[in-house]
């Protein structure tokens, strides 16, 4: 049998890295994402039966390291060099000049490639198998990143050899991990949304500060990629530089595209022409760069104490342009942010007109102090979305201040601490009220099946629904105005809004969506005052001193109930027979009190918010993370990190069918 499973692994695991090759080298995927998923899952099924056939270079390793306290200083093998920047084409025709005479030769072959402007890193691999990675640092020794490397899918952690009889013994590559602009302005979107931190200014921030997370969990997380551009220490022969680059695609590393030319004339002309169509790339390039294609010409060019002779980065000019601003106004946001934007005297930048800017937030406002009437400078950050830098002309004496209220609904608007972002905090607010209505009738909240996110729309549109408590007052008529409802599918629909009305007060209060309430605080409010007008009486101070709801939380709770908007939906959700209570539970049945519990992996019987919802009913305390403190380790399906850490830590490690039987006793 273990020789058949081997078999297998080896199997997907080479099917595997044959797709990712197809994907991120070649760009011509051959299946989809879930048939991916799919190879994954199986993969991590067979490993998990078998344990001792995993390997390092195993898709499924990819996240391996945990939280790291700093980066180690690593030495590179050779110094990582920086490039000479040229912003005309007088300075390449000068550069071209020196490095003829050198090399006394009348025809000189470049190659010549995008610059992406993203985080420089070097990545070794020893006879085929990812061994390190660091970023470059001050050139002669950067920082060790290679838990965090790993997690990035483009980066092969084998060599892809096809056809090959032996796997390089040494093989070190340079290149940029970068984002993709679409990706990079979707994370700008989704951390405005949170309103904990200020979005990051352009792609290379964004990748530099994702490349630098101590959690590697949290690298895996973003959108990462990897384009191989140069290379150090090897024992690879090639002639060419071209022919380099073509080596890395063979090996499954991605490339920046490479374009080779007979003379000077012909790589500075395609140098102008990328600089004309730079917006067409999905990702950030900042100019080109031309070298020598000869490694032998290279070699006797050799280097400065700072810079190889032998290639240039032609720069393109920045793309900026100054205005003046007509107004400042809000946009409020599906989370309740408010955001200031700013609204400008046209103007062309790069080719394209631009009119308004976010300005983030206004912690950003404060710092450009900016106001309306003001003439700024502005550019286009990431060559992509408009960006205010600086004030160049002052008129008004100070900076633009945030809004009192809501200008949506006329609600209080409130920055809370450790918080950058100001926000509506009125749950039926006309802007944030479709994504507030999806997560109410979800499944870990009131478990409304049937209420998605079409069916919320359609409610909306037909403006049947305004706030959470118009839910209880649908009726049959009202849904077959929708399309595709008809008697069974109208019926099963408003049978579970009646359902809902009976789930506890705890699943009221994460349903709620209040601000840092998540399914655990929730339970903890609910148990301990039992009924929502004790939790509404109680005052910041009552609330810090719960032992696990700390100032910030208890701060989010008394300015959500402090609400006018929010007493009212309150009573019109009683008025409509929803439960506002929390039952007891009896000290008998309290059979996993005082235990720590982690559930990981896919479970059959319950959702994980489900199965925790039963752990803390029987007085158990759910948590996220193993540590030596956990009592049992409850492994589902594919279970993953949690559950190598648990054998590593001695913890009892049970299954969901032992789960069950114990908590039926």
């Amino acid at each position: 049998m273990t020789k058949t499973a081997e078999h297998k692994i080896e199997k997907l695991k080479a099917e595997i890295r044959k797709h990712d090759y197809l994907y991120y080298v070649l760009n011509q995927p051959e299946i989809s994402d879930s048939e991916y998923d799919k190879l994954i899952k199986e993969l991590e099924s067979l490993e998990k039966q078998h344990p001792e056939l995993i390997t390092p270079d195993s898709p499924t390793r990819r996240l391996i390291g945990g939280l790291s306290n700093e980066f180690r200083k690593m030495k590179h093998p050779t110094p990582m060099l920086s490039l000479e920047n040229t912003y005309s084409v007088e300075d390449v025709t000068e550069w071209y000049g020196r490095i003829a005479k050198l090399l006394e030769e009348r025809t000189i072959e470049f190659a010549a490639e995008p610059k992406i402007d993203g985080v420089s890193c070097s990545i070794v691999y020893e006879k085929g198998f990812l061994k390190y990675a660091a970023t470059r640092g001050d050139g002669e020794t950067g920082e060790d990143v290679t838990f965090n490397i790993k997690t990035i899918k483009a980066v092969p952690l084998r060599l892809y050899f096809a056809g090959r009889i032996h796997a390089p013994s040494l093989f070190e590559v340079r290149g940029e991990i970068y984002m993709d602009k679409m990706e990079f302005k979707n994370l700008n979107d989704n951390i405005l949304a949170e309103g904990k931190e200020s979005p990051f200014a352009n792609p290379r921030n964004a990748a530099s500060g994702s490349l630098r997370q101590k959690d590697p969990s949290v690298t895996a997380k973003r959108p990462l990629k990897f384009f191989a551009h140069s290379y150090g220490a090897t024992r690879e022969i090639f002639r060419t530089h071209s022919d380099f680059i073509k080596l890395c695609r063979e090996f499954g590393i991605p490339t920046v595209d490479t374009e080779v030319f007979r003379d000077i004339d012909g790589a500075m002309k395609y140098a102008l022409s990328i600089q004309e169509k730079r917006d067409d790339y999905d990702y950030e390039i900042d100019g080109i760069v031309i070298k020598v294609n000869s490694i032998a010409g290279q070699k006797l060019l050799g280097t400065t104490m700072k810079q190889p002779r032998w290639a240039i980065a032609y720069k393109f000019p920045a793309m900026q342009a100054t205005t003046k601003i007509k107004d400042i106004v809000f946009q409020v946001g599906r989370t309740g942010v408010v955001t200031p934007v700013a609204e400008f005297e046209p103007a062309r930048v790069g080719g394209v007109t631009i009119s308004r800017a976010t300005l983030h937030n206004f912690d950003e406002v404060e710092r450009l102090n900016v106001d309306i009437g003001d003439t700024v400078l502005i550019e286009r950050a990431g060559d992509v979305i408009p960006k205010v830098v600086k004030v160049s002309k002052k008129i008004s004496d100070g900076f633009f201040h945030p809004p009192e209220k809501c200008p949506v609904c006329g609600s209080k608007v409130i920055k809370g601490k450790e918080e950058v972002a100001h926000r509506c905090i009125n749950p039926s607010c006309s802007s944030q009220i479709e994504r507030g209505i999806k997560h109410f009738a979800s499944r870990s909240a009131m478990n409304i099946d049937g209420l998605g996110e079409v069916v919320i729309g359609h409610l909306l549109e037909k403006k049947l629904v305004s706030d959470f408590a118009d839910i209880y007052s649908l009726k049959t008529e009202h849904l077959y105005k929708l399309e595709l409802f008809k008697e069974k599918k109208a019926k099963n629909l408003l049978d579970a809004i009646e359902e809902s009305k009976e789930r506890p007060l705890s699943k009221l209060l994460y349903a709620l969506g209040i601000r840092n309430v998540g399914e655990k605080t929730a339970v903890i409010l609910a148990q301990r005052f039992g009924k929502i007008e004790n939790i509404i009486k109680a005052s910041a101070a009552d609330l810090a001193k719960i032992h696990e709801i700390g100032p910030v939380v208890a701060e989010s709770i008394v300015n959500f109930f402090g609400q006018p908007s929010t007493k009212n939906l309150i009573e019109k959700l009683k008025n409509a027979g929803v439960n506002t209570v929390e039952p007891e539970v009896g000290k008998a049945k309290r059979v996993l009190s005082g235990k720590t519990i982690v559930f990981t992996g896919e479970l059959q019987r319950y959702t994980r918010s489900e199965a925790e919802d039963v752990a803390r009913k029987l007085g158990g305390n759910p948590t996220s993370a193993v540590s030596k403190k956990t009592d049992f380790l409850v492994a589902g399906e594919n279970p993953g990190s949690k559950y190598e850490k648990a054998q590593k830590l001695n913890v009892k490690i049970i299954t969901e069918e032992e789960f069950t039987k114990m908590v039926k006793r």
